[in-house]
């Protein structure tokens, strides 16, 4: 079997020591929206990884959509990150942050008395969220964002790429994806403005060709990749017919940037529509920094597809929750360890340190 996983890569001005991704995934362990012990000792123990990219981490206070989140944008957000950090660089290890503003995906129960819920436009999301204090509760009508929000939202990207970079994060991944705030002024269904910011494709990618643009004058672009799901239907996103246009005139852009890498998520594994071959190859092709393929992978597939070139890196996620181990374990063609899903994103250690 082929072993392409398992050689280095170079990444910007990283060196790293194999293919395997440890993908961004939610677990809700940050008690106070603070990196704790907890977490240093679970992102430690993937250190085998190439490189891990963190769970969301909101650059504001009005991103804090979810119970228990980190965020990056106080002081002691820093020093706990920056204990995590230490813990993953002594192991070995290099560590990207996925900065992740919820947007509309929130509820206020979730959030600091004074943070508010804003979004592209003020379209509620169907369904409900978990709260601590309340238990499942609706989504709330979000704020439409005014251009000062839009300006404000934006600076907080990059002062919170700056504080990653204080906290020793080796980078910083744009969460463009599922949903989220950047993915809300892409897509159509979330993004209803007649503005600059909404309405033609140049003008839907603006808000994350901005935040690119902001992020890189503040830490380098090759410090900074980007996550993408075309055709994802998370958090209430919904293809249409510009969106293989959207996200080729998206790759242009930030080429124009020099971000380092695109993470493009296709969530065909958990019932999306798949993003078509076709579109694929063509960001590929198209993409000047390095790509990470993301969905659903096991070992055989991911080494066929770094045979075939259709990626640099490969992306694992749910397989590094229950298998600390993974790197090692696809090495060897070991069986893997199931996660329980119960845990997910509950707090304390079970399902979490304790596999």
């Amino acid at each position: 079997m082929s072993q392409a996983l398992f050689t280095p890569v170079t990444l910007g001005k990283l060196q790293l020591k194999n293919r395997i991704v440890m993908a961004p995934m939610t677990r809700s362990r940050a008690i106070g929206n603070v990196p704790n012990d907890l977490m240093e000792k679970y992102y430690k123990s993937r250190a085998d990884a190439g490189l891990i990219i963190t769970e969301g981490t909101s650059p504001s206070p009005n991103g804090l959509g979810y119970a228990r989140i980190p965020g990056m944008f106080s002081d002691t957000q820093v020093q706990g990150w920056k204990r995590v950090n230490d813990g993953v660089h002594a192991a070995g290890g290099k560590i990207f942050v996925q900065l992740m503003h919820t947007g509309r995906v929130s509820h206020p129960a979730n959030m600091a008395a004074d943070a508010k819920i804003i979004a592209p436009s003020a379209v509620a999301l169907t369904g409900d969220m978990w709260t601590d204090s309340n238990g499942m509760q609706p989504h709330p009508e979000p704020e439409a964002m005014s251009e000062a929000d839009i300006a404000a939202t934006i600076a907080e990207y990059a002062n919170a790429s700056k504080r990653a970079i204080e906290a020793g994060f080796d980078g910083v991944e744009l969460h463009g994806a599922n949903g989220y705030m950047i993915d809300q002024f892409l897509n159509t269904a979330t993004n209803q403005r007649t503005d600059k910011w909404g309405g033609s494709v140049e003008n839907r990618v603006r808000f994350a060709v901005e935040v690119a643009k902001a992020a890189a004058v503040a830490i380098g672009a090759e410090r900074i990749g980007m996550r993408i799901s075309p055709y994802g239907a998370f958090n209430g996103a919904a293809a249409d017919a510009t969106t293989d246009a959207l996200y080729l005139r998206l790759i242009e852009e930030l080429n124009n940037i020099g971000l380092v890498y695109i993470h493009v998520v296709d969530h065909s594994s958990m019932g999306a529509p798949p993003v078509s071959a076709e579109l694929k190859a063509k960001i590929r092709a198209n993409f000047k920094g390095k790509y990470i393929l993301s969905g659903g992978y096991d070992a055989a597939r991911a080494n066929a597809d770094l045979d075939a070139q259709r990626g640099d890196l490969v992306a694992f996620g749910r397989p590094f929750i229950s298998n600390p181990d993974l790197v090692q374990k696809l090495k060897n063609g070991t069986a893997l360890n199931a996660p329980d899903p119960a845990t997910f994103y509950t707090p304390g250690e079970k399902g979490y340190t304790d596999y």
